[in-house]
């Protein structure tokens, strides 16, 4: 082959790449390989009917397949959609704006901050489709220090805060991409200071209130130990504490690896991850309410069904998990009667290892993502979509 040739050659590879939407909205080139096996899923009871009455779509992020996905239904059909993201984890909605946050946790973090697509620009160009179920677009994304290791999201006061993970604490997140620690518990301070440098207890969930006095935070231990979180031999069974917003101090203790800690009609609930447990924080203890077939991480209440995600234990980490089968765990979400504990429903991932985070949006409000898991979008709709949406609200 002629230089010229050869020059002639490079300029068309380079021309062909990062011409798939997907590959543009997450900034990942590799975001456009998605082996339909991926997005396979199967449903055991009334899952549709219950999401049907709860009126939601539901976000599900599942960080080791760097997928988040979206499942609702129109017109009484379902439907799923995706978008791949790198190591998604916390979801977080701003219900008055119209925005979803969602945490990426690689190296470093990002927080991508999506809203729903409601028409289009007026062009001469191009004539552009009919923009259907008000899609979740991507705006803005924001990069942060990857020593945050990012966890839950929420908003607290009307703020977006984030578990810091690697700094034993909650940060405020600045719209500029920085973060201020404002909350730590006190185990995790020394002369007044917080231990910022490394992850000693692995802090990992926001059950928001009002302001921090009033929220609560799940951690894995209530105290800084020679082992760190992630050494194999960590302890855990029974190690793990909600403090309280307001005295930095455990108001409930023997829990296994927690997560999700949420506050629900005036109660604290929380996913005792390591015994597959949903339950309630009450009297400095912890009451299961469901038992759940997996390693239950992700939650959200829409009424009184709460919607649990279930994963499955990573073979290095099954000490983590005392009261599990961990060869028979599940990936999937499941819809629980949280008055009685009863499984109305559940969703599973064949191929699924694990779920981070279980978020709602109204159905009204959005059904999902751009990207539908069964194709039924074709690539110049697509190009169409994101050539000349408008998220302008028309309320």
């Amino acid at each position: 082959m002629t230089r010229g040739r050869a020059v002639d050659a490079l300029w068309a590879h380079h021309h062909g790449m990062f011409s798939d939407a997907r590959q543009i909205v997450s900034q990942w080139e590799d975001a456009a390989r998605v082996d339909p096996a991926w997005l396979r899923y199967r449903t055991r009871g009334r899952w549709w009917e219950t999401l049907a009455e709860t009126d939601a779509t539901l976000l599900v992020s599942r960080e080791y397949e760097h997928l988040v996905m979206a499942f609702s239904l129109r017109r009484g059909r379902p439907e799923v959609s995706y978008l791949r993201l790198p190591h998604p984890s916390g979801i977080a909605v701003d219900r008055r704006r119209h925005v979803v946050h969602i945490a990426s946790t690689r190296n470093p973090n990002q927080i991508y901050d999506f809203v729903p697509a409601t028409g289009a620009l007026p062009r001469r160009d191009v004539k552009v489709s009919a923009i259907r179920g008000r899609p979740l677009l991507p705006v803005r994304s924001r990069f942060f220090p990857g020593s945050f290791y990012v966890h839950d999201l929420a908003l607290i006061g009307g703020r977006l805060h984030a578990a810091a993970v690697g700094q034993n604490a909650i940060v405020r997140l600045d719209d500029r991409g920085g973060g201020i620690p404002v909350w730590w518990p006190r185990c995790a301070e020394r002369r007044g200071r917080p231990l910022l440098q490394q992850n000693h207890i692995q802090l990992n969930a926001i059950a928001a209130g009002r302001s921090l006095g009033t929220s609560y935070f799940s951690a894995s231990a209530s105290a800084v130990s020679r082992l760190r979180p992630g050494h194999p031999r960590f302890p855990v069974d029974h190690r793990g504490v909600i403090f309280s917003g307001a005295t930095r101090e455990p108001v409930v203790r023997g829990l296994t690896r927690p997560h999700s800690a949420r506050l629900h009609e005036r109660r604290i609930w929380v996913n005792n991850s390591g015994y597959g447990e949903l339950g309630v924080g009450e009297g400095g203890a912890f009451r299961p309410v469901a038992r759940l077939p997996g390693w239950t991480r992700g939650l959200c209440f829409r009424g009184a069904v709460a919607f649990v995600g279930t994963s499955r234990v990573i073979p290095r980490f099954r000490a983590y998990a005392p009261g599990l089968d961990v060869d028979a765990c599940e990936c999937g979400v499941h819809a629980v009667d949280a008055r009685t504990g009863r499984v109305l429903g559940s969703l599973l991932f064949p191929l699924g290892n694990q779920i981070f985070a279980v978020e709602w949006v109204d159905r009204r409000m959005s059904g999902g993502f751009a990207f539908p898991a069964d194709r039924s979008l074709d690539a110049a709709s697509l190009r169409q979509l994101f050539y000349a949406f408008t998220t302008a609200d028309d309320r």
